[in-house]
C-alpha cells in the first residue's frame, strides 16, 4: 500500500542517481517507500553533503542514527541514518558499516542534533565518530563498563549499582542474584489450574459459563 503523498517516482529516480553517478554508494533501494542508501565510510561525509543539499533530495534533518550488531561479521556494525527531507515529503536511510575500532566520520557539522544520537550510538554499541567533540556516554552511568545493546553483552551486566545509607553514596558492585532464573510455561491454561479451596463454586459457574457459550 503506498503512503499518501509519498512520491515513489521521485525516490526511483533517486535511487537511479546514487547508484549510477555518486562516487562510494554500494546501492541503492526501494524498501516500504523509503530509499535505502548503502555507503563505504571514506565517502560518507560526501554523500550527506549531497542528501542535504542536492536540490531533488533536501534531506535538512536527521531524524535518528542507531546501530546493529552483527558479531559473526569483520565490520560487526551497521550505522544508520534515518533522514527526512519535509520539501519532498520523503525518508532516505543511510548504512555504513564499521568495527569495533574504525571511527565513522561525524555528521554534527551538518546536523548539530547528530551529536546527541552520535553519543548514543557510541554509549550503546561502542561506534566512534572521528571529528566528534563531545564524544561521552549518554544513557549509562558514570564509570559504565562496556556496550549494552551489543549482542555479546551478558544480561545481567557486569556490576550492579545501589545506593548504600551506611556511606551515603552510590556504589558498585559485582552481579549478585537474588534468586535463579526461572522458566514460565506460557501453554497451560488458566481453566487447568486446581480450583483453590473455598473456590468450588465459582469454579462450578464458570464451567456452567463455557457449556453453554459452546
Amino acid at each position: 500500500m503506498v503512503q499518501v503523498g509519498i512520491n515513489v517516482g521521485h525516490l526511483s529516480s533517486l535511487a537511479v542517481y546514487f547508484s549510477t553517478s555518486i562516487l562510494g554508494v554500494k546501492s541503492a533501494s526501494l524498501e516500504k517507500n523509503e530509499l535505502v542508501i548503502k555507503v563505504e565510510k571514506e565517502h560518507l561525509l560526501a554523500i550527506m553533503i549531497e542528501l542535504k543539499e542536492n536540490p531533488h533530495a533536501k534531506c535538512a534533518q536527521v531524524m535518528d542514527i542507531c546501530g546493529v550488531d552483527f558479531p559473526q561479521r569483520l565490520e560487526r556494525f551497521d550505522v544508520v541514518y534515518n533522514l527526512l527531507s519535509v520539501l519532498h515529503n520523503i525518508r532516505i536511510r543511510v548504512i555504513v558499516t564499521t568495527d569495533e575500532q574504525t571511527p565513522v566520520p561525524s555528521v554534527h557539522h551538518l546536523w548539530p542534533s547528530a551529536t546527541w544520537w552520535e553519543r548514543e550510538c557510541f554509549d550503546l554499541f561502542g561506534v566512534r565518530f572521528s571529528g566528534q567533540p563531545d564524544l561521552r556516554r549518554i544513557l549509562t552511568d558514570y564509570g559504565f563498563e562496556g556496550h549494552p545493546l551489543r549482542k555479546d553483552f551478558p544480561l545481567t551486566g557486569f556490576v550492579e549499582t545501589r545506593y548504600d545509607p551506611d556511606r551515603r553514596q552510590i556504589v558498585y558492585e559485582p552481579v549478585s542474584l537474588t534468586q535463579d532464573f526461572r522458566n514460565f510455561d506460557f501453554e497451560s491454561p488458566w481453566e487447568g489450574l486446581l480450583t483453590l479451596p473455598g473456590d468450588e463454586k465459582a469454579h462450578q459457574f464458570r464451567q456452567d459459563i463455557k457449556k453453554i457459550k459452546y
